[in-house]
């Protein structure tokens, strides 16, 4: 008898836990279903046609007590190279509405592009940089807020410094860092190549997770505003003897900036910015007025 009422427990233990189960098993279906319904479609990569949005990456202390904002910005486009001129599509408010940011956007992420100074009393302000592409408008403030300080002049875990250029020979104004050098206008002619040198030099400190191969380092030239086409026959060039020249050839008459991104062993613009990290590249500008 025990043996049968045990066998008879069994049983119905059995048809629970099978009961149970139908329970979970219909359970999981209706979530799945529920889940699957409520999916949302993984953005489709476009190559022409979207937006591009300003990008505030950080504030760094300048050694005169001044502040710069960095900023960089997103073309969403995987081909489409935009240009937006000054005025209604590309502006800073509060004015002046010209802070030196580039009018020409090359596609995707682009990180660190340039830096605008403001006093060390801008306190709680905002600088919102306003870009409307492809019909849509989005604005981005830059701020001074203490968690967005960013270490842009020297690497905090290896005391790598940014490489430092010059304009007009080896012992010309240095710059360093996002904020960067602009030099002085120089001429040129339409379809007609002509040559831009700078001279780099970097402290050949590798960062902390590389220090067991050569420090690196090097130069990119990109158009940064500007009415034409701009062709450059080295891009990156070769810094050799302490400098590296190039040639630059444009379509048509206007005033052009080209921009220069030396860069050392954090790598080419690296996008990497946790904990406050930001280094370790210069920015530098060349203004050239085409005839």
């Amino acid at each position: 008898m025990a043996n049968g009422n045990k066998g008879a427990a069994m049983g119905k233990t059995a048809v629970a836990t099978a009961a149970g189960s139908v329970v979970i098993g219909t359970l999981l279906l209706a979530t799945l279903a529920t889940a699957q319904n409520n999916l949302v479609d993984a953005p489709i990569p476009h190559a022409t046609g979207q937006s591009v949005s300003a990008s505030f990456e950080g504030w760094y202390p300048n050694p005169d007590g001044s502040r710069s904002l960095v900023f960089g910005y997103f073309n969403r486009n995987y081909d489409e190279h935009i240009d937006l001129p000054l005025g209604a599509s590309n502006h800073f408010e509060p004015g002046p509405a010209d802070r030196g940011q580039p009018t020409y956007f090359y596609p995707r992420r682009q990180t660190g592009v340039f830096a605008v100074v403001v006093p060390a009393d801008f306190g709680e302000q905002q600088l919102t940089w306003t870009l409307t592409a492809n019909g849509v408008t989005i604005a981005i403030p830059g701020h001074l807020n203490p968690a967005w300080e960013i270490t842009a002049l020297e690497e905090v875990t290896s005391g790598n410094t940014p490489p430092v250029l010059r304009f007009g020979g080896p012992e010309g104004r240095p710059g360093q860092g996002p904020l960067g050098i602009h030099t002085d206008a120089m001429t040129a002619v339409v379809g007609e190549p002509t040559t831009v040198t700078v001279w780099a030099s970097d402290d050949g400190v590798r960062k902390s997770r590389a220090a067991a191969r050569p420090a690196r380092s090097g130069l990119v030239w990109t158009k940064y505003r500007g009415p034409g086409a701009v062709s450059f026959d080295k891009p990156r060039p070769a810094i050799e003897d302490g400098k590296a020249v190039t040639t630059v050839t444009f379509s048509e008459t206007g005033e052009y900036v080209l921009r220069v991104l030396a860069w050392d062993d954090s790598g080419g613009q690296s996008a990497v910015m946790a904990g406050g990290f930001f280094c370790c590249w210069t920015n530098g500008f060349v203004t050239v007025l085409v005839d």
